[in-house]
């Protein structure tokens, strides 16, 4: 495959964040969801507010996989109190890893996630945690062949709907 290259966001990139988003949850979810839960989710998880604030805060790190000056995956971490459970200051969290369809197979996910560990070493984190629907085996998959365990579950809303995230973490030290 061509030269993938993993970039910092910026707020300069929030109309590619917002598009990439909406774009990789819509093709991940919208099988298993409610039309009206998904346009709601949609709607209201990349709003432009919600992502500026997002780029905005110091404790949580958004990344691109770019081919050819286009996003075509990326990747949100949260540390410290922008974790989203735990708030754990020895952790670092994967928020999102996402991939355009046409990309997955390609080790697109696999560059962010190694992305993603690189930033958790560099911040000296203990362990890594995410949260991943019990009905994507695709992910668990993923994370388990990446060394991640299973530690509890959380509720995730997507829309009106509650769904259960299987939480695995990844120890570091």
């Amino acid at each position: 495959m061509e030269h993938i290259e993993i970039k910092r966001a910026t707020l300069k990139d929030i109309s590619q964040l917002q598009k990439i988003g909406r774009q990789t949850f819509s093709e991940t979810f919208s099988a298993g969801n409610t039309e009206e839960n998904m346009r709601k989710y949609l709607e209201e998880g990349f709003s432009e507010a919600k992502l500026t604030a997002e780029l905005m805060n110091e404790d949580s790190e958004l990344y691109f996989a770019m081919l050819e000056h286009e996003a075509i995956g990326y990747l949100k971490l949260n540390s410290g109190r922008s974790q989203t459970e735990l708030k754990d200051d020895r952790a670092l969290e994967i928020e999102r890893i996402y991939v355009l369809k046409e990309f997955q197979g390609k080790k697109v996910g696999q560059m962010l996630y190694e992305k993603a560990i690189s930033v958790a070493r560099q911040k000296n984190a203990d362990y890594v945690w995410l949260g991943v629907w019990e009905e994507n085996p695709k992910a668990i998959s993923f994370y388990k062949k990446n060394g991640f365990v299973e530690f509890d579950r959380h509720i995730f809303r997507l829309g009106e709907d509650e769904q259960t995230d299987i939480m695995m973490k990844l120890q570091l030290k």
